[in-house]
This record gives structure tokens, C-alpha cells and sequence, in this order.
């Protein structure tokens, strides 16, 4: 099979995988390590302790992986997963292409240090959409799934295209190795009943956002750190915020240095990374480096650097990089640290190749200064007293700060007593060392800082960075400098300010998206009058009663210093108030020359003012009984709106108790109990009842000569037997449609409303129907013809069809005119005559009877049988 062929077969998991020819390779002898020891402890069988040669090989293996184009450009979740799967993925047996493994999602959760969701949506489907993790349920005899199989495609493309020369292709023991050392950095751990149980990894309890980050970048490092434990940083320019650490893990991960940082600070606070700069011999900060904890303890390195980590003493000078002993040390390292792998780094040969070009080689001599600190003071002597800064002392040789010896090396690189000057005269206070012995210690939390201020208790200091909340990291962004001056309950108070400042900013701009924005605005403006951040002595005095408060000028809700909050230009209400101002100033002006002509120009000046202050005075005392009479005023109108409040519940009480019983009240007509005096049934009959008798009454408006009663009865007649008959043939329509049972079940009051309502849609569309056929045969009257006729003509003798009036135009516009005619006739006529039928239809009222006689047999009282009931 060739190569291009082979890469284009897609494997199914059911199936067995395609052979392909497996091409030898010179390789050196690399075994696989034990699976005893725990990381970080240093002995030979520890999975952090990685020979050079097989280092690489993984290295170049992950690399490879994450540079798959199926793999390249996902998440930092589904990268993670496909180096966990491919880690624990089965090498091939002979001639079988089997490199899939079983895992159950939850369980690659525990991996990664996310949930079950967030594998599924951030690592398996992105994998499966791009092709690069082929998965199946695995489910046993009964059908239960056990598992789900994964097959990483970039191995098997490898496996099929390239053979073991891929870098991807490892044989079972580099797979182990890799799998061992997963386990070591971030494995969940395990406690089988009867194995020896496995410990979790250095990174097994970080979970949550940014742990899949977290363990990528920690086993990337791993494998590009030497047995030193010191991480090969990457050259060239780099920002001086992210350093080159930075720099160099987000080269390994893809991602921004800023990102990286973050990502450094997250292992530094896990305690699996520390960062150090190197010493110079003048005692400047020197070039960053950053170091691998478990890296250098899994090969047994003792540095200063470590040694300084594990038991935190009181500062002392360090020795340069070029100090003896150097050699020596390396040479005993690299004599205690014996390797489990063949061809493994030997510490002591790290330790060399990290020394500069050039530097010599020392004899060896004892590594760290004993570190000596006096009990007490001497008496005040020169250098006793300068605390931990190692300034010089007053009027002192410029040379006195520089060690002479161990002890003067001691005394010159910071002592922990407080800041006192023996050459000038001062005395020499208490140590803090002695002080807080006696206190008994203070106890911190983990990663907070204390600080000791002008001699007053000591405060937790804050965060350096802002909140990472974007609106308040915005806002905020002026005055970062000082925030870094406050503690963690100050920075808690700022954020609830600024938070409150910028709601009610969104409450006042018309877009709530500038309310940040406008509020850095007025910090930069603020910090622009005090002269810069350095000139504020109290930052949080300074920022919640100056930096973050609106200064209105006026009344105006959008006012800050004389301007817009939301345009930005200059309040209208202020340049009213300082018109209205000047205006009176002129005014009170003219009053003083009419009144007191002749007045010096001081004297002049203090009237004015005085004039000027009496009359702000009494605008002062008008504002304050305006207020008052608002508050006054909406009082009045809140106890208003409680009684409207409190009368309007009274009356929907009232209402809803009328209801009830109106609801309570029988039928008029069948009696049924609560039918608020008429059930459903009974009325729809009446309402049946007055449409038959309106339709009746259209049929005759046509049909039957309007002053002969007897027949507009007959025409009645006929149309109520017409639209009976409809009635019956419907109820019977529904009944073969509906079971017996239903209607059983239905009830009998059911029943009769289902039966009046049906005759009520029959009679309402029966109404209709005479109504449309009343007004075609009424507009075929002479009446309406005569109307028609007269419209016609009427729009043809119009100007502008008179000169053509055979013209399409003309003709459509006097149809229309006549078909409109016509239509109006016949519904005027229509009126007319029901109008005339309704009048004929209502009884007429006789003479009243005379008391104490009967009414005269002989005329009977009429009775109108057709009057409908409306």
C-alpha cells in the first residue's frame, strides 16, 4: 500500500487497523523507569528524573502532537487531551496498527482538572470535529458501556505514513515514561484494593479554570528544563513587565507573554516553580531565571538558591557568581547522583554547563556562611544598626558596607535591628527579631504580606493589580500606583465606591458603556490638579473623598466641575447661574451709586459685598423653604397616593364580592344553580331566537309586500322552519361524529350548551347570508338602477372625460361610480325597510283599563306573535 493511499484510510474502531511496514532504526538502548518512588524525591527511580537522550525524544514527541494541524489552533483543554490520550495510548504489537486506549470521560476530566461538560464541549467535539480523536462507547455482553475508546489520529497517521522514523512513534517504554511522568506532574491518583496505591501529581488538586493551562505548561517546561532544574530560557529582546520566563513559556504554549505570566505566577503560588535573578558582582539585579523544583530535588541538586527556598533564614551576602567551590560542589553532586536511565544528565554536569564562558574553576571551599545572628547589641557600634537595607551610615567609609570577613559580611549585608544611627547619636532600639519572639510570632496566611507602617499595627498589605473585573479595571487604570499603596481593606472599600460611582454614572449617560471610561476620566483630571500620584500623601482619603466623588457645581445631576458628565462641554445650568449672578452683582451695583453717590472705591466695594451676601442669604433661606415645601408637597401627594391605594382595594373587594354572588345567582330561565342569572345554554337561545327573527325580517325586506303583515309573517315562517331544519341537521352531523361515551361522560349541562351554541353559529351565519341576498335583490331595484345611472352619467360629464368619454379611463371610472351607487341604495333601502318592519313588529300600546271593570269580551287583546326577542 502506498504512503498517500494509507493516509487517506480512515480506521474504524470496530475494525483492526491496517498493517504497515515497520522500518528499523538505530536507536540508543533506552529503557523504561520503575514504577516505584514519588517525584521529587530524588532517588534514581524518580519519574522526574529524565536522561538527556529520552528527554528530547519526548519533547520532540509532544511538540510534534501539538503541531498536528488537527491539534494546532484548539483550546488548552483539548490540546491537554490529546497529549493524555496519546500518553495513553498502546504501542503496536507486530504487525497490528492498535494504538487506542479506553478511558471514561470523567475520569480525563480528573486528568485535565475540569467536569464532565467541559471535556465533552471543549476537548472531544473540537477534536472530533478536526479530526484528530476518533471515539466510541465500549459497552459489554449486557450492554452496559464500560468505557469509551479513543484513537489519537495524528499516531496513527504517523504509524501508517511514516513508520518509526516519526517523531510521534514511540516504542512501549517511552510511551510508559511519558504516561509515568504525566502521572508525576498532574495524575489524579489512584488507590486500588490490591496494588500499591499511586499518588497524585504535583498538580492533582489545582482544578477549575486554567488547570488544563496550568499542566500543560508545567509538563512543557518539564521537558525543556535540564537536570540542573533550571528552564532554558529563549534569547533575543523581551518586555522588561513579563520577563524572559514569560517569554519563554508562551513560546512553548502559543500564547501571549502577558498570558504566560499569569500562568508562571499560578506554578510559583503551587510552589513547583521559583524565579530568581542571578547575582552580579557589583550586587545588581541580574538576568532572570527561573527554576523547576521537582526538577532539581528529582536529581539532587543543593544550591544556594534551593537551600535559601526550603529553610528561609535572615538575609546574608551571597556570594558572587565567580566565588570557589563551584567545582567542587558539582564534583560531589555529580558523585552522589546516579541515573536510571541509561544515558541519563548527571547533576553535577548541569551545574557546569550553566556557568558562563570563561569562568574558572575554583578549589573547594565551604559553600554557605554559617549565618550568625547576635542575641542583642553590642553596645551601638558601627553598622549594628542599619536594619535590612544595608545603606551606609552616616559620615561612614564608603568601604564600610563591603564584608572584610564573615562576621563583617554578616553585619554588612542587613541586620534585623530597627533603623537606628550610633554615629549621630541615636540609640539603638529593640530588634524585631526580639520583639516578635517575645510576641510569640504573628501567623499569616499563605502568599499574604505584612508590612509594618510609621510604627503603626501591622496591616495585610493588598493585591498588587487591579480588580479583574473589566469596568473597574478600566476605571481604575489612573490611579494604579496607588493602588498598590493600599491594604486588602482599603482596596475592598475603593472597589465599592468606584462600584457605586458607576452606577449611578450609567443611570445618568445616555449609553451605560462610557460610565468606566468617563470615570478614568475624572481620576486623570483629578490627579492632573494634586500634581501627580507622588504628591498624594493618604491615597485612600485621597481617592474616596476627592479622587472618585462628582463636584457638582449646580443642581444638575450631569454636573462635575462645571461640565457635562455626558458631552463633555460646559453646563448650561452653571453658565445660568454665573449669568444670573453677574446680573445681580450689576444690578446691586447701580442700587449702591443711586443710593450712596459718592462713596470711596473700598467703601463702595464692602457694600456691594455686603449687599451681594444678604441677597445670597435670602436665595439660601428661599431654596430651603422651597425644599421643604416639595418635601411637604410629595408627602401630600404619598399620602394620596396610599388612600387612592387603600379606596381602589376597598372597591375591588367590593367588585369581586358583587361578582360572587351575581355568580351565585340561578338561571332565569332553567333554573340552573350559580349561572349569574343565566346559564350558557339559555342565553345562547335567545340570542338564537333574535337572529331567526332578524333574518326573517330580511327576507322580507325583499320578498314580501311591507304592508301586509300576513305575509311578512309567512316569509318569517318559512325562513325559521329553514333554519330549524339547518339547526337539527347539524346537531345530528355532530352527534355521528362524537361517541356516545364522550357525551356520557360530557354531562347533560354539556350537552345543552354544546346543542344551543350550535344553533347559535347556525342561525349567525344564516343571518349573514339573508343580509348579502337582501342587498344584491334590493340593488336591482328601480331605485337603485335609477342611482347607478345617474352616477354614471354624472362621472362621464366630468371635464376630464368629456372630450373622450368611450375611453377605458372613462368607462372603468363611471362603473365604479355606478357600482357604488348602486351598493348604497340598496343598503339605505335595507334600512329603511327593517326600520319600517321593527316599527310594524311592536305592539301598540291601547287605553289603560278602567278600575273595577273587566276588559270587554268581545275585543280580545292583540298579541304579536312575531316580535323577536332580542
Amino acid at each position: 500500500m502506498s504512503a498517500s493511499t494509507a493516509a487517506a484510510t480512515v480506521p474504524d474502531l470496530d475494525d483492526e487497523a491496517l498493517v504497515a511496514p515497520r522500518l528499523p532504526r538505530p536507536r540508543r538502548a533506552l529503557r523504561s523507569v520503575p514504577a516505584s518512588g514519588r517525584p521529587g524525591e530524588g532517588g534514581s527511580d524518580d519519574p522526574l528524573r529524565l536522561g538527556r537522550t529520552m528527554r528530547l525524544r519526548l519533547l520532540a514527541a509532544v511538540q510534534a502532537l501539538l503541531a498536528d494541524p488537527s491539534i494546532a489552533g484548539q483550546s488548552d483543554v483539548a490540546r491537554l487531551a490529546a497529549v493524555v490520550l496519546y500518553a495513553k495510548s498502546r504501542a503496536p504489537k507486530g504487525a497490528k496498527n492498535d494504538n487506542q486506549t479506553s478511558i471514561w470521560v470523567a475520569e480525563l476530566g480528573r486528568w485535565m482538572g475540569v467536569g464532565e461538560s467541559t471535556v465533552n464541549r471543549r476537548a472531544l467535539v473540537p477534536l472530533r470535529a478536526s479530526d484528530g480523536v476518533h471515539t466510541k462507547e465500549k459497552r459489554n455482553e449486557k450492554g452496559h458501556p464500560t468505557g469509551l475508546d479513543c484513537l489519537v489520529m495524528p499516531l496513527w497517521r504517523a504509524r501508517k505514513t511514516g513508520g518509526a522514523a516519526h517523531p510521534l512513534v514511540l516504542t512501549k517504554a517511552e510511551l510508559a515514561t511519558l504516561l509515568r511522568l504525566i502521572e508525576a506532574l498532574f495524575g489524579p491518583g489512584w488507590t486500588p484494593e490490591d496494588k500499591e496505591p499511586t499518588p497524585p501529581g504535583l498538580l492533582a488538586g489545582r482544578t477549575g479554570k486554567g488547570a488544563a493551562t496550568d499542566r500543560l505548561g508545567l509538563l512543557l517546561m518539564v521537558l525543556n528544563t535540564r537536570a540542573s532544574g533550571w528552564l532554558q530560557l529563549v534569547g533575543g529582546s523581551v518586555k522588561a513587565k513579563e520577563g524572559r520566563g514569560a517569554a519563554t513559556l508562551a513560546r512553548l504554549l502559543g500564547c501571549s507573554p502577558s498570558g504566560a505570566r499569569k500562568v508562571l505566577a499560578r506554578l510559583a503560588e503551587t510552589g513547583v516553580v521559583a524565579r530568581e535573578h542571578r547575582d552580579t558582582a557589583t550586587r545588581m539585579r541580574g538576568k532572570g531565571r527561573v527554576m523547576l523544583l521537582p526538577v532539581a530535588h528529582a536529581y539532587g541538586c543543593r544550591s544556594r538558591f534551593l537551600e535559601a527556598i526550603q529553610e528561609p533564614k535572615p538575609s546574608f551576602s551571597v556570594r558572587p557568581d565567580g566565588a570557589a567551590g563551584d567545582h567542587g560542589r558539582a564534583a560531589a553532586a555529580g558523585a552522589l547522583g546516579t541515573s536510571g536511565i541509561g544515558g541519563a544528565e548527571e547533576a553535577g554536569d548541569a551545574v557546569v554547563q550553566e556557568r558562563p564562558d570563561g569562568a574558572e574553576l575554583h578549589a573547594d571551599h565551604a559553600s554557605v556562611v554559617t549565618p550568625v545572628v547576635p542575641p542583642q547589641l553590642s553596645g551601638g557600634f558601627s553598622g549594628e544598626g542599619r536594619g535590612g537595607e544595608g545603606r551606609r551610615p552616616g559620615r561612614a567609609c564608603v568601604r564600610e558596607d563591603q564584608a572584610a570577613d564573615d562576621e563583617s559580611a554578616v553585619a554588612g549585608a542587613g541586620s534585623l535591628v530597627a533603623g537606628a544611627d550610633p554615629l549621630r547619636g541615636e540609640k539603638p532600639t529593640k530588634s524585631p527579631v526580639d520583639e516578635q519572639e517575645q510576641a510569640g510570632g504573628i501567623a499569616v496566611d499563605a502568599g499574604a504580606r505584612l508590612t509594618v507602617v510609621g510604627g503603626r499595627k501591622t496591616q495585610q498589605q493588598g493585591q498588587s493589580e487591579l480588580p479583574a473585573d473589566l469596568d473597574l479595571r478600566v476605571a481604575l487604570a489612573p490611579m494604579s500606583w496607588l493602588w498598590t499603596k493600599l491594604n486588602c481593606w482599603q482596596q475592598d472599600h475603593v472597589v465599592e465606591a468606584a462600584k457605586a460611582e458607576l452606577a449611578q454614572l450609567r443611570n445618568v449617560l445616555e449609553w451605560a458603556g462610557q460610565a468606566p471610561s468617563v470615570l478614568a476620566s475624572r481620576l486623570t483630571s483629578r490627579l492632573k490638579e494634586t500634581g501627580g500620584e507622588a504628591l498624594i500623601a493618604r491615597p485612600y482619603g485621597w481617592i474616596t473623598h476627592r479622587g472618585l466623588v462628582r463636584r457638582p457645581s449646580c443642581s444638575d445631576v450631569r454636573c462635575d466641575d462645571g461640565a457635562r458628565i455626558d458631552t463633555g462641554a460646559d453646563c448650561d445650568n452653571c453658565a445660568n447661574i454665573l449669568h444670573s449672578r453677574r446680573a445681580w452683582r450689576v444690578r446691586i451695583a447701580a442700587e449702591v451709586d443711586q443710593e450712596l453717590p459718592g462713596l470711596e472705591t473700598d467703601a463702595r466695594y464692602r457694600e456691594i459685598e455686603a449687599r451681594m451676601r444678604r441677597h445670597a442669604e435670602a436665595e439660601a433661606a428661599g431654596l430651603v423653604a422651597r425644599q421643604a415645601e416639595a418635601r411637604e408637597r410629595e408627602a401630600r401627594q404619598a399620602a394620596f397616593r396610599a388612600e387612592a391605594e387603600a379606596q381602589a382595594a376597598v372597591e375591588q373587594e367590593r367588585a369581586a364580592a358583587g361578582a360572587a354572588a351575581r355568580r351565585a345567582v340561578a338561571c332565569e330561565d332553567c333554573g340552573r344553580a350559580w349561572s349569574a342569572g343565566l346559564c350558557e345554554a339559555c342565553g345562547h337561545r335567545r340570542q338564537t331566537r333574535a337572529l331567526i327573527a332578524e333574518a326573517g325580517l330580511l327576507a322580507a325586506t325583499w320578498s314580501a309586500d311591507l304592508t301586509d303583515p300576513t305575509g311578512v309573517a309567512a316569509v318569517a315562517a318559512g325562513v325559521r322552519t329553514a333554519i330549524e331544519t339547518d339547526t337539527a341537521a347539524g346537531w345530528k352531523q355532530f352527534l355521528q361524529l362524537t361517541s356516545p361515551a364522550d357525551l356520557e361522560a360530557a354531562g347533560p349541562d354539556a350537552t345543552r350548551d354544546t346543542a344551543a351554541h350550535n344553533a347559535f353559529v347556525i342561525a349567525e351565519s344564516a343571518v349573514m347570508e339573508y343580509r348579502d341576498q337582501a342587498l344584491v335583490m334590493l340593488g336591482h331595484s328601480e331605485e337603485a338602477q335609477a342611482e347607478a345611472c345617474k352616477a354614471y352619467t354624472t362621472e362621464l360629464a366630468k371635464p376630464w372625460f368629456r372630450a373622450l368619454p368611450d375611453s377605458d379611463d372613462a368607462q372603468r371610472a363611471a362603473t365604479e361610480a355606478a357600482a357604488k351607487a348602486q351598493t348604497r341604495t340598496a343598503e339605505h333601502l335595507l334600512a329603511v325597510r327593517l326600520e319600517q318592519l321593527h316599527t310594524q313588529a311592536r305592539p301598540t300600546p291601547g287605553p289603560a283599563p278602567l278600575r273595577g271593570r273587566s276588559a270587554c269580551p268581545s275585543s280580545p287583546p292583540t298579541r304579536c306573535t312575531n316580535r323577536p326577542r332580542r
